[in-house]
Formats: C-alpha cells, sequence, structure tokens
C-alpha cells in the first residue's frame, strides 16, 4: 500500500478547500483516537490543576520570612490554565496522529507558551530568593518593601525580555539586531544612573548578606549610631549624640562596618600604676588579687598582670570581658571593680600613684637651695630615715 504524501502548509494557505477536506478525512478516519485523546488531555489537565491547588496550599504569604515552600505555591499559582490545556494538547498529539498543520500549530503554541510561562516561573523562584534572603526585614520596613518593589520591576523587565527575543528568534526574527540595541540602551541607561543603580544595588546587597538590620547600633570609621531605616539608596542612623545622619548605601559599604550589637561580650580595660615605694612580695600578689575581684563579677579576666615601669608608677594591666553586649550591664560592672579595687588596694597598703614633681633652686654661686629644712628628716623608706 502507498502512502501519499501530506500536503505542506503552504499548500493549505493557497487551497483552504484542501485544508477542510484534509481535516474532515482526518476526523472521520480517526474519530476514535482522537475522542481518547481529547479525554486523555482532559485528564491531564484535570490532574494538573489538582496537583496546582495543592501546592498553592503551601504558599504563606503571611508569613515574615518566606520559604521555599511558599516559593512553590508562588510557582504553581503563577502557573496558566492555557498553557496547561496547550501541555495537555501536545502529550497527546502523537496519538490523535494530527495533521501536519495541527501538529505544527500545537508545537507552535507550546514553544511559545512554554518561553512566557518559564519566564513567569523564572521571575517567581528570583523574586522569592530575594525575600527569602531579605526576611523579615522587609516587612519591618516600608523602604525596604519600596527597594523590593524596583527589583521586582527589573526581574520583570529582564526576564522578559529574554522571553521575547527567544520566541522572535523561533519564529525566524533576525534577533542579532534588537540584542545589540538592548545592550547598548542598557549600557547608555546604566552610564546615566550610574550614582542610582549604585546605591540600588549597595541596598540589594544589604538584603543578601545583612551586615546589619533595623534596630543594630553599627559604627563605621569614627561614626557610629543606631540604625532607623534601610532604603532603597541610603540608610538613616540616629548618632549616640542625638543627630540624624543620612547616607548613601554604597558610601556606607564602601567602609569597615562594625556591628555593635551582635557582639558576644563588652571589654574594659583598667591601667592601673601603683608606687615605686611598693614591696616586690606585694607587687607579686597585685595580679591574683585582680583576678579574684574580677571573678567575684562573673567576669572573664583577659589580662592581670605587671605592663610596664611608668615614669612615676608600676603599671599593672588588668583587662576583663564582660559577657553580652548591653552597656547597662558592663558600666555597673566598671563601676564596681574600680570601686572593689580602691577598697582592696587600701587594705593592702597599697598605694595608687599619681604624678609628682618636687623642684629644687640654687643660689647665686650654684649652691642648691633645698626644697626643705635642712634639719629636716627625709623618709627614704618606710623603715629607714636619713638625717641630712
Amino acid at each position: 500500500m502507498q502512502v501519499s504524501p501530506r500536503p505542506s502548509t503552504s499548500a493549505f494557505s493557497a487551497n483552504p478547500e484542501l485544508l477542510v477536506a484534509e481535516t474532515s478525512g482526518w476526523i472521520a478516519e480517526n474519530w476514535l483516537r482522537i475522542a481518547i485523546a481529547a479525554g486523555i488531555a482532559a485528564a491531564i489537565v484535570l490532574v494538573l490543576l489538582t496537583v496546582q491547588k495543592m501546592a498553592q496550599r503551601l504558599c504563606r504569604e503571611g508569613d515574615a520570612l518566606v520559604s521555599w515552600r511558599t516559593i512553590i505555591g508562588r510557582v504553581a499559582a503563577r502557573t496558566k490554565f492555557w498553557f496547561l490545556v496547550i501541555l495537555a494538547a501536545k502529550i497527546v498529539d502523537n496519538y490523535a496522529e494530527a495533521p501536519l498543520w495541527l501538529d505544527r500549530t500545537i508545537t507552535f503554541l507550546f514553544t511559545i507558551g512554554m518561553t512566557v510561562q518559564a519566564a513567569i516561573w523564572v521571575r517567581e523562584v528570583v523574586l522569592g530568593v530575594v525575600e527569602h534572603r531579605a526576611g523579615g526585614a522587609q516587612h519591618a520596613n516600608g523602604a525596604l518593601t519600596s527597594a523590593m518593589s524596583i527589583i521586582r520591576a527589573l526581574v520583570t523587565f529582564l526576564v522578559f525580555a529574554i522571553a521575547l527575543v527567544l520566541i522572535l528568534g523561533n519564529l525566524g526574527v533576525n534577533v542579532a539586531g534588537l540584542v545589540a540595541g538592548l545592550g547598548i540602551g542598557g549600557i547608555a541607561i546604566g552610564l546615566a544612573a550610574q550614582g542610582i543603580f549604585s546605591d540600588l544595588f549597595a541596598g540589594v546587597s544589604i538584603l543578601f548578606d545583612r551586615p546589619f538590620k533595623v534596630g543594630d547600633n553599627i559604627g563605621w570609621g569614627e561614626t557610629s549610631g543606631t540604625v532607623e531605616q534601610i532604603g532603597m539608596r541610603t540608610t538613616r542612623v540616629r548618632l549616640f549624640t542625638g543627630e540624624l545622619l543620612i547616607v548613601s548605601n554604597k558610601n556606607l559599604l564602601d567602609k569597615e562596618i562594625r556591628n555593635v550589637t551582635v557582639r558576644d561580650h563588652i571589654r574594659l580595660s583598667f591601667m592601673l600604676g601603683v608606687t615605686y615605694e611598693t614591696k616586690p612580695e606585694t607587687l607579686a600578689r597585685i595580679p591574683a588579687m585582680l583576678k579574684e575581684m574580677g571573678e567575684a563579677e562573673s567576669v572573664k579576666v583577659a589580662r592581670a598582670g605587671f605592663e610596664a615601669f611608668g615614669a612615676s608608677s608600676l603599671d599593672f594591666s588588668f583587662i576583663v570581658d564582660v559577657p553580652g553586649a548591653d552597656w547597662n550591664v558592663a558600666h555597673p560592672t566598671r563601676d564596681r571593680l574600680l570601686v572593689a579595687i580602691i577598697k582592696r588596694f587600701a587594705a593592702e597598703g597599697i598605694s595608687l600613684a599619681y604624678p609628682t614633681q618636687t623642684s629644687y633652686t640654687a643660689a647665686p654661686d650654684g649652691t642648691l637651695i633645698m626644697p626643705y629644712p635642712e634639719d629636716a628628716v627625709v623618709p627614704v623608706q618606710a623603715d629607714t630615715v636619713v638625717q641630712p
């Protein structure tokens, strides 16, 4: 049996009667396959709709932190009904032995529909990942919500521009000029709005890296304060001196930022100078005294020991770490330690040194004029006196 070749689509377009005849013959010869294929396609659509509804239940838009189940729910919710119909038709196409014109039409519609639907899915996944990384901060800060609106617009434009280029390429359109035009236009826009985009991308970096959040105490350079608002272009910081500082996101991230809020301890440093007349055996006991006083305050003693020979004192270093980041705890601890040191040194007979100076004058002949009577007794040590 010799099978005659199928007429081409150009023949159909030139002769509509041939299209009607071919379609009528296909329906008459394959009505059972067509009915079965239609039933299978309807069943596929129903199954996919059921799966879509189940996936949508995973979407929890009210959660502060966008989870992966929410992203999956959003992707399912954005799946279009017309795409499900085209997908089902593509699956049963070969079984129904569709004529050439119908097969090519279904393939054409599936290519376009798949490209558009994929662009919608990619958009939802990218935005979901951005919101997931941003966490609950964007719900607590209206400026971050505005920044997310700009990000949505940029992602939507980029994704659908790529989808349009792919569709035109499948239609046989030469897209080289279009791509070049989009590239040149993007470069021109980027150069014109370089400062704006720099601050915007810096704001996106804050969303992703989260070096700080609203309410954190931060410091950079000689400036420090509390973050009040993170915007698209600027961050507002309430300085500890009371002023409101508005700094661009780019300038802020260009510097080393110290996040004081997340530190796990506060370090207190003391430099204690005792007099040179202090006995050596008493000097040897000072580190143990300091450590004992630190442990009594439940702080970690990082350093307690002899440091250096000062100009008018023997210097001891006393460094402690107070757990946590609350200065309302660290300040009273420092006060109690200072008072404890004074009390303990007084009980041990240890004198804290302070700078002293003795002036000597001379007579015209060069003879020294003593600052005290010559018959006075000058103590050299606690148990020794010298009679000048």
